[in-house]
């Protein structure tokens, strides 16, 4: 089959196509002739030697794909060959076929296409698990979502408001706070223009803030929080570490937390997956939220997707054409 891989540690270039062995599923596994894949921050941060797959992982990139059932593993009882679905992926996405947990296998929502179904599973896993089961977010709570107008930042906006909660959101550019504004957030704040500490501060701060950011953002987060409010971060763009001033964290009662998504156990994933079937898949097809879709690239084109990723010019979701 035909693949993209990571010749060496480097810049979007270092994507190559290559040929490769059709993957065989193992036990609880199925095999998806993949149509579209989503490209992901995690994919550079691989290509560029920051995150290594897990050792029973490919080594290709890819966390993310929508396509056809062809294969199934022993033990397999609820899909079958020919099935349309839409999955979450231990790597291997940038390739014509992928192998992967039945369990982490979701339905294309009614009314999707295969391209739009391709967009989901990275960014709703990740926002349901963080947002929600581990961050708690209940309706009329006040959420603060940076990098509004990400694959991440335009899921967690949507869905915070189809619970009820109040959504705010950070983005760099007029442009793309318009787009977190026409997908329901309350206020979004250029970060270039306005402090986000003090505009939520007026609002009465923030119950739960979902952080991608991290670095010198961490203290500035703190001081956002209302009291026994929650700080929930899933990257680091601006580095790992910060100095927090911890009295404030003790007598406010904040939590701070986070987690990431491709080293939790098949178990922990088949549960959000489970959640999402249930409490989430309904709202997308009934078009309460959708994917936000950026730009398609063909899959040789793949460098050029991550080009466009780095460059932070997407809103939304970047997918590359794989059948």
């Amino acid at each position: 089959m035909k693949a993209v891989e990571i010749t060496k540690a480097g810049g979007p270039d270092v994507l190559q196509i290559c040929e490769r062995r059709m993957p065989v599923p193992r036990y609880g596994e199925v095999v998806i002739k993949v149509a579209y894949a989503g490209v992901n921050r995690p994919d550079a941060l691989q290509r560029a030697g920051l995150y290594n797959p897990p050792a029973t992982a490919s080594d290709l990139p890819g966390l993310e794909a929508a396509g056809e059932i062809v294969a199934l593993g022993e033990g397999v009882a609820n899909l079958s060959i020919g099935d349309q679905v839409c999955a979450l992926l231990p790597g291997g996405g940038y390739a014509e076929f992928v192998a992967t947990p039945a369990a982490h296998c979701l339905p294309i929502p009614t009314g999707l296409t295969l391209k739009h179904a391709a967009c989901l599973p990275e960014t709703f896993f990740t926002v349901w698990s963080n947002v929600f089961m581990r961050g708690g977010l209940t309706g009329g709570e006040r959420f603060l979502v940076h990098g509004g107008s990400s694959g991440i930042g335009t899921t967690a906006i949507q869905l915070a408001r189809a619970f009820g909660a109040r959504v705010f959101a950070t983005a760099g550019t007029e442009a793309k706070c318009a787009a977190c504004l026409a997908l329901g957030a309350e206020q979004a704040i250029n970060y270039r223009d306005a402090d986000f500490v003090e505009v939520l501060r007026a609002q009465g701060r923030a119950d739960l803030i979902l952080d991608m950011v991290g670095g010198s953002y961490m203290q500035r987060n703190i001081k956002t929080l209302a009291d026994d409010g929650r700080l929930v971060q899933i990257a680091f763009l601006q580095g790992p570490k910060a100095e927090l001033n911890m009295v404030e964290i003790m007598t406010r009662r904040l939590t701070v937390t986070g987690s990431t998504l491709r080293p939790q156990s098949d178990r922990a994933k088949a549960r959000i997956a489970d959640q999402l079937r249930e409490k989430v898949w309904p709202l997308l097809a009934a078009g309460t939220v959708a994917p936000v879709m950026d730009q398609e690239f063909a899959l040789a084109d793949a460098a050029a997707a991550h080009h466009r990723m780095e460059a932070s010019a997407h809103i939304g979701k970047i997918v590359l054409k794989v059948a």
